[in-house]
């Protein structure tokens, strides 16, 4: 079959790996490479099955608890965030630890800290049990209560109206979170917004590229994992802006075949936790069956990256062991 059969795929632009995500899985790589294995992770480095696993064959073991980890060893934190009480963790399991939380991520925990001090009531929209909430809330517990979405916003009490701030998980969809911002000023008219936008320029590019396809697609495929906040917007998104139908999948072969009956245009992205190597085997998957034309649709240029974890440039193994046998370390104090 040929693209003169007018079926056609309309490939987002920017897609898949953001800078935070880039840099936490290099770091991964970093410290086996120069530690040797095994290097402890806690929790997914990312949200990615395929990732995972990649890094599990190289020698990366990932916990979800640090307690897990035994003394003596280096521990790596996920791109997520977590709270302070995990490094007081580490630091009593005697462990060497790499902080490859994302940049982004960090500079929210610093809001939250910050507003907290000032003795704000703040109010953080995310998703309960994510760990980037997880994280942030526990800077701060006392002056943190999480809104879920716009349902939540009735339950909200505060101290003092005049004194409350809203954040956000930074993997959210934008228009929801605008729609519950909203409804918390409709209630708290002096409620202050963070000095920054908080959903990541990634997040945001990636929603505003399957805005614009989204409308024009039959069937929008979007390739992340099942436990990827920013993946599963995506199709929340593509459905919003106009797609007959939308589905996230880890691998090619979950796409179902089904999904094309009546299609001429299938939209496809990924989220910010996806290699480009599983896109490209979707795109291989839709030209077998005759979607051959690809399309770009472009909503911005990324041109951002982060510096590796400042602890990469320690010998960590060294500190891991000295640690272990109770005589602290070189940057036991960092």
């Amino acid at each position: 079959m040929t693209a003169s059969t007018g079926r056609r795929v309309l490939l987002a632009a920017p897609r898949g790996y953001c800078a935070g995500v880039d840099r936490a899985v290099i770091a991964v790589e970093k410290a086996l490479e120069q530690y040797g294995a095994p290097v402890y992770v806690r929790h997914e480095i990312v949200h990615n099955k395929y990732v995972v696993q990649t890094l599990e064959k190289k020698g990366a073991i990932f916990v979800e608890r640090t307690e897990e980890v035994p003394p003596g060893n280096i521990v790596m934190f996920s791109a997520h965030g977590v709270a302070p009480v995990v490094h007081e963790e580490a630091e009593r399991g005697r462990l060497a630890t790499i902080d490859a939380t994302c940049p982004l991520v960090t500079k929210v925990h610093k809001e939250a800290v910050r507003f907290a001090k000032e003795d704000y009531d703040i109010l953080l929209i995310g998703h309960e049990g994510h760990e980037e909430v997880i994280g942030t809330s526990g800077e701060a517990p006392d002056h943190i209560q999480l809104v879920d979405g716009p349902g939540d916003v009735e339950k909200v009490e505060v101290r003092d109206p005049s004194k409350v701030v809203w954040l956000s998980q930074t993997t959210l969809s934008v228009d929801e979170t605008m729609e519950t911002v909203d409804a918390l000023k409709e209630k708290f008219p002096q409620l202050i917004s963070p000095p920054s936008d908080d959903i990541c320029y990634a997040t945001q590019n990636r929603q505003l590229a399957v805005k614009q396809m989204g409308a024009e697609s039959d069937l929008v495929i979007v390739v992340g994992s099942r436990n990827s906040s920013n993946s599963k917007r995506l199709v929340e998104v593509a459905k919003l802006a106009g797609a007959r139908d939308a589905h996230l999948v880890d691998f090619a072969d979950e796409i179902d075949e089904a999904w094309l009956e009546g299609v001429t245009t299938v939209g496809v992205t990924s989220g910010a936790s996806v290699p480009e190597v599983l896109v490209e085997q979707v795109l291989e998957w839709l030209s077998q069956r005759g979607f051959e034309d690809v399309e770009i649709v472009k909503a911005a240029e990324e041109s951002i990256t982060f510096s590796l974890p400042k602890e990469l440039r320690r010998d960590l193994r060294e500190e891991a062991a000295a640690l272990a046998a109770g005589r602290g370390g070189a940057g036991s104090e960092a």
